[in-house]
């Protein structure tokens, strides 16, 4: 299947509403978001006093203004995570405390709350769909958690606290970004390289020659990083490695003088981060803000998330240190290894993996170049969902990697459209993720607004006359990140505060991600996602026998280390133990629930952007949450074909068009006829029980 291209000429959505990027001035952009939000204000001034209770006064105005303001600060947002300067970086921050104002303004403004209020005891109420409904049920709800009801000198209490937690964020990202970006290795000679494929060679010697230096250059990007810590033999190198990297915006960060803390550090921006989180949550009239998290998620309480996460503990702590100890006694037998140290884990667990399965990712590599899974991704979802999906050429975009995308369903509709961003580069935030570009709506003048995606990821480009080759769990995370995307793009709902991804509790919006997750594994599927990049031939059915064989490899020790880290989430938000560090916490959680203890300098807390720079404070467990919940829908497909697509449009209808104007447990019930269970993930996870 070839990606159907189409020149923006000819492209059904209307790139007129798209940012063009080019034009950004830096400059303009703060005093633009101010006059923005000014003009928000002054619809809702006009929307209370004209005290007129209907869903067009009190809902859909104010939803225009506001997608207005999105759409001047979306691009500045997006750019200052993928192609950062200096200049992108004052405007980014200068419009945050505009931006924590207005947040506060609305969500404590009592005639706005009134009036909602009303419309939601109202006549018409009952007249509205479903989706509206939900808008307005949740609108109420979240007046509360503003603090709408709070006094005027806690609301002001209220607005410095949410003002300064957003600065918080945004300087510990900016932190661990400059902090990854001050360190690299130099390399002369190859031999101090032993063991490292011939395509991570390539990529450092080109990052070398860019910076015009000879030899080989490494940095802390994960796809210059991580074949070091898999395949370099020289232990020494890996160690440095390692040390940079689990050292990232901390006070041994490598820029730490006579033991003062490095310039980068993060460790005073946590401590402050968590002191007026549980202030914030203690001003709202909760115990903790992990209570005041879960308020608007899918999980009752904390007492069911620790129980859901020890429960899996339990499951798999048996089979990870069995996996640990298999590890250990091979490192001694077959290298003469003494004792492993964290820099060796991943190292020898490779090195085990192929003497079990006789598989590498290295291997593998050739056989996903970046069109061949790119079409074989598009035509999964197309043998799902019923979509299509065309390049578009001649886009303005941020970088010239960068390409634009369309979807249309069975009857030429356009659905949605998305930039595709996959390559790591300096300046660019690490990870992978979907952001909002313009959400699905109805405007004011009846037209109907698409939703658009930004979908990134830090995979290694193309490296001389080679394409890019990407690993198997590349391939993944491109499935997982195109899982949101769908979910926001094929959304059938037209208000956007419940279209797409907005308003999903946050311990179910990785359902969809998680699930599409699966067809990387389906021999039916990867029939048409891989294929050698120079030969076109598939992936040979040994090279597959032994990938599927080796799917659950350590999967266990895999297990532990993300309950790890959302037992620590949420003890840390719990307010447990207030009276201890914050690395003396994540240390007692790991004696609890890990196999494996990194050295007395590893500072992984300082570097855990989810938590304290992104959405999933007292909510990283989310991520096992909706993995149960993607585990249990796939097995559907199992039962009733993996292509069915009855069962494919079953998944549209009730889950990725729904978004947020349901409850999850709703939409989930009425794909899979009952509730979730654990047992699909324990099986997928190849964990065994006794």
């Amino acid at each position: 299947m070839n990606i159907k291209q189409i020149s923006s000429d000819q492209a059904l959505s209307d790139l007129s509403n798209n940012p063009v990027f080019s034009a950004i001035d830096p400059s303009e952009v703060a005093e633009q978001v101010r006059h923005s939000i000014s003009h928000c204000k002054e619809i809702i001034a006009e929307s209370v006093a004209k005290a007129e209770v209907s869903f067009v006064n009190v809902v859909s105005k104010l939803e225009e203004a506001d997608d207005t303001l999105s759409k001047l600060f979306s691009p500045i947002s997006h750019m200052n995570s993928v192609l950062s300067s200096d200049a992108l970086r004052a405007a980014h921050d200068a419009c945050l405390p505009l931006l924590s104002e207005y947040s506060t303004f609305v969500g404590q403004h009592q005639g706005l709350c009134d009036l909602y209020k009303a419309l939601a005891e109202s006549q018409e109420f009952e007249t509205l769909s479903v989706a509206r409904q939900k808008v307005v049920t949740n609108a109420v709800r979240d007046f509360e958690l503003s603090g709408v009801a709070l006094p005027v000198d806690k609301k002001k209490q209220y607005a410095t606290i949410s003002a300064r937690l957003s600065e918080l964020a945004s300087q510990f990202s900016n932190n661990v970004m400059d902090s990854s970006l001050a360190f690299s290795k130099h390399v002369s000679d190859e031999q101090e390289l032993a063991g490292l494929p011939q395509s991570a060679l390539d990529a450092a010697a080109q990052a070398a020659h860019e910076k015009d230096l000879p030899g080989y250059l490494f940095t802390l990007d994960i796809p210059n990083y991580l074949p070091v810590m898999m395949y370099c033999d020289n232990a020494q190198l890996r160690q440095e490695m390692y040390r940079a990297f689990v050292t990232r915006a901390s006070d041994q960060d490598g820029k730490s003088i006579d033991g003062e803390a490095g310039q980068f550090d993060n460790a005073q921006i946590i401590d402050e981060t968590l002191s007026l989180r549980h202030s914030l949550a203690q001003l709202l009239g909760f115990n903790s803000y992990a209570d005041y998290s879960l308020a608007t998620k899918m999980a009752q309480d904390t007492a069911q998330v620790k129980h859901f996460l020890e429960d899996l503990a339990a499951k798999s702590l048996p089979q990870a240190k069995q996996e640990k100890k298999e590890l250990a006694e091979f490192a001694t037998a077959e290298f003469g290894a003494s004792q492993l140290e964290a820099w060796d884990f991943a190292y020898y667990g490779e090195k085990l993996k192929q003497a079990k399965y006789s598989v590498s990712d290295e291997e593998l590599r050739p056989y996903f170049p970046e069109q061949k899974v790119l079409s074989g991704l598009f035509q999964v979802v197309s043998r799902l969902f019923g979509v299509e999906v065309s390049e578009i050429t001649n886009v303005d975009t941020w970088h010239k990697d960068v390409r634009f995308f369309e979807i249309h369903d069975s009857i030429g509709r356009l659905r949605g459209s998305f930039y595709l961003d996959l390559y790591a580069r300096a300046k660019k935030r690490g990870g992978a993720w979907m952001d909002v570009c313009a959400g699905r709506r109805h405007k004011l003048n009846g037209e109907l607004q698409t939703p658009v995606a930004y979908l990134t990821c830090n995979f290694s480009g193309p490296v001389g006359s080679k394409p890019a080759l990407f690993t198997h769990d590349e391939v993944i995370t491109l499935f997982h990140e195109f899982g949101h995307g769908i979910h926001h793009m094929l959304t059938q709902v037209d208000v956007s505060a419940v279209a797409g991804i907005h308003g999903v509790a946050w311990d179910a919006v990785e359902l969809p991600s998680q699930f599409l997750e699966n067809w990387c594994w389906q021999p039916d599927a990867l029939a048409f996602i891989s294929g050698h990049y120079e030969s076109y031939d598939p992936l040979p059915q040994d090279l597959l026998d032994k990938m599927l064989a080796a799917r659950n490899f350590q999967s266990a020790m895999q297990m532990v280390r993300q309950l790890e880290f959302s037992l620590f989430d949420m003890k840390l938000h719990q307010g447990l133990g207030q009276d201890q560090s914050v690395q003396s916490l994540l240390n007692e959680v790991r004696v609890k629930v890990s196999v494996t203890v990194p050295p007395a300098f590893n500072r992984f807390q300082n570097s855990f952007g989810h938590i304290f720079a992104g959405g999933y404070a007292a909510g990283y467990y989310s991520y096992k949450w909706a993995e149960v919940l993607s585990a249990d829908a796939f097995s559907r497909f199992e039962e009733e074909g993996i292509f069915n697509p009855q069962t494919g449009q079953d998944f549209l209808n009730n889950v990725l068009e729904q978004g947020g104007s349901k409850e999850p447990m709703e939409l989930f019930t009425a794909f899979r006829g009952r509730e979730p269970n654990t047992d699909a993930l324990i099986r997928h996870s190849g964990i065994m029980q006794a």
